[in-house]
Parts: C-alpha cells; sequence; structure tokens
C-alpha cells in the first residue's frame, strides 16, 4: 500500500535480478559446447537421446503439475531442461529410446515431484533417473560404443576408467592418454566425451556466479590428493590425479551436478565438507571398489547430509548466545 509517497510491504526488501528461469537457463547455455561435443563424437545417435530424454522430463513434469493442481507455467521454468540435458550426459549413447525415456520419467517423478517440486527435493533428480537405470538394466548401462571418431570394435571397445579398472591400464601402458581425454576423443556417456566443452561452460557458470565455487574446488582438492598420494607411491598401479580429474564424469559431476543449488549446502563450510566428502568417495570407489566410475554414488551419497550440513554449520547472528 501507498501512504503519504511511503511503499509498505513485507520483507524481502532486497531483490535480486536473477529468477529461477534465468538461472535455470543460463546452466542449459552453458551446457551447450558439450552438447556441440556430443553431437560431434556420436553423431544422430547423441540427438535421438537428447530429444527422448527432453520428451520424458516434459511429458512427466506436465502430469505431475496437472495432477497436483499447479500452473502449467512451471513447466518452462528450465528445470526440468536442464535435468534432461543432465541425465542424457550420463547415458551411454547407444542404449535403447525406451530406456532413455523411463530414466527421464524416473528423474523427474522420483527425483523431483514425489518430494513437492522445485525446491523441494533431496537428491539431484537427474543422478536418480542414471542410478535407477543402473540398477534396473546394468547391463545396457555399461555397454559401450566408441565415437565416430575412432575406428575401433565396439564390442571390444572399453572407456577409460574401465580399461584402467579392468584392464590393468597402468601396467599394460593402454592408459588412454591425457590429450584425448581433454579434447574427447574417447569413448563413454555423452557427457565424459570433451572435458575442454564442459570447462568452457563451467567457466561461463563460475563468471556469472551461477554456481558455488567451493565445491567443484573442494572436490578437485580431495580426488586430487586422494589419488596423488597412491600414484606417488606406486605410479606403475594407479594413474595420475590428472587422468582422474579429467576422466569419466568427474567434471560434469563436479561442476554440474554437485553444485545443484537445492540439493548442495547453501553455508560455506557446509559447501567445503560437501565437497571433499564428495571427492574423497570418488577416490575411494575408483581406487578400491567394483566400479570404475564412483561420481554418480559420491553425490547422492552426500545430498543426504545437505540438511543436517545446513543447520550445524550455519554462520552464528551477530549477538547471538548458546543455550547454556
Amino acid at each position: 500500500m501507498t501512504d503519504s509517497g511511503f511503499v509498505l510491504r513485507s520483507s524481502p526488501h532486497l531483490q535480486d535480478r536473477d529468477s529461477v528461469p534465468k538461472i535455470m537457463y543460463a546452466v542449459v547455455i552453458s551446457l551447450l559446447p558439450a552438447v556441440a561435443a556430443s553431437f560431434y563424437f556420436f553423431r544422430f545417435r547423441a540427438l535421438a537421446v537428447y530429444l527422448a530424454c527432453l520428451v520424458g522430463c516434459l511429458v512427466t513434469e506436465a502430469v505431475f503439475l496437472r495432477v497436483r493442481k499447479k500452473p502449467l507455467h512451471a513447466l518452462w521454468d528450465g528445470s526440468a531442461v536442464i535435468t534432461a540435458l543432465l541425465l542424457a550426459m550420463t547415458l551411454p549413447p547407444q542404449l535403447s529410446l525406451e530406456l532413455v525415456v523411463i530414466g527421464a520419467v524416473m528423474a523427474i517423478a522420483l527425483g523431483k515431484q514425489v518430494f513437492g517440486g522445485l525446491g523441494n527435493n533431496i537428491f539431484n533428480p537427474a543422478l536418480v533417473g542414471r542410478a535407477f537405470l543402473q540398477v534396473a538394466f546394468p547391463v545396457a548401462m555399461t555397454t559401450w560404443s566408441p565415437p565416430a571418431t575412432l575406428a575401433v570394435d565396439a564390442a571390444t571397445f572399453a572407456t577409460p576408467l574401465g580399461n584402467l579398472k579392468f584392464q590393468s591400464a597402468v601396467a599394460q601402458g593402454t592408459l588412454t592418454p591425457i590429450q584425448d581425454l581433454f579434447w574427447g576423443n574417447t569413448g563413454g556417456c555423452l557427457g565424459e566425451t570433451s572435458a575442454l566443452a564442459l570447462l568452457l561452460g563451467a567457466a561461463f557458470l563460475l563468471f556469472r556466479k551461477a554456481m558455488d565455487w567451493r565445491i567443484p574446488s573442494g572436490i578437485i582438492l580431495a580426488l586430487g590428493a586422494l589419488t596423488g598420494i597412491f600414484w606417488l607411491v606406486s605410479p606403475e598401479k594407479y594413474a595420475s590425479p590428472l587422468f582422474h580429474l579429467l576422466a569419466g564424469g568427474f567434471i560434469l559431476g563436479a561442476f554440474y551436478m554437485a553444485t545443484d543449488m537445492v540439493t548442495s549446502p547453501i553455508t560455506p563450510l557446509g559447501a567445503w565438507i560437501y565437497a571433499l566428502g564428495i571427492g574423497i568417495m570418488i577416490g575411494v570407489i575408483r581406487l578400491f571398489g567394483g566400479f570404475p566410475e564412483g561420481v554418480m554414488f559420491a553425490i547422492l551419497f552426500m545430498n543426504t547430509f545437505v540438511p543436517l550440513l545446513n543447520r550445524y554449520t550455519r554462520p552464528r547472528i551477530l549477538g547471538e548466545r548458546r543455550a547454556g
């Protein structure tokens, strides 16, 4: 209301120019270099996976909004689009489109809407969809095809981390070259190709302050330190920290999945603890676990601790005194 030139309204009185759609579509823009790279390396098969994920996520979101009697314009806030892109980037390019759609439905239904929609979900929705497919269809999710730039038999093709874990690539001298990991001339999921493309998008998000820099920094420090110790002790058995930082879904997970604003801590100390926990768990799984990759498990595991981290690491209010 107005009275004698004064405007009276409830807090908050300081408003940011950013909005949910602006932030979400900034992330979409940052992913475009990686999307383009996956088109280059996997051709039209990548396009089919992206489209199947987009259709599955948007339709599922619309159904849940209708059932919950929420306005359908929320469908275009960008959150479902990001979930679709990130989920597609965690999938093998040759995965059947039926399974892709199932993963998209589970990502929105189980990862987001059952918790009450955007802002209420505990786990990263894209990783929930990926985890469901990993558990329900393990063979399909671990069958890889080489990029179009490599003349390799698909039946014998292995990802860089799979080659490291199951074929003793370091001892055999067949470790994937660092330059191939950086430029993207390797196989794996759609988002595991070009580290350069992902880093370009991450730089855009950091410049725009659309992610907490502490989270990727902490994850890099933890994984680099852990794998570096073992590499220094036994370089003939363990890969270098740089290999681990560029291989698999690490960059995608550290810069795009772990930094999700809804499922990551809001306090500086909480962000550091969360990030270090993810980095250590990735290293432990890659070095000693039965899976070649550990990014998905590490992020989902640490997502469960975010409410506690937010509660017990909040800064003390000026003048606040502890009870007792």
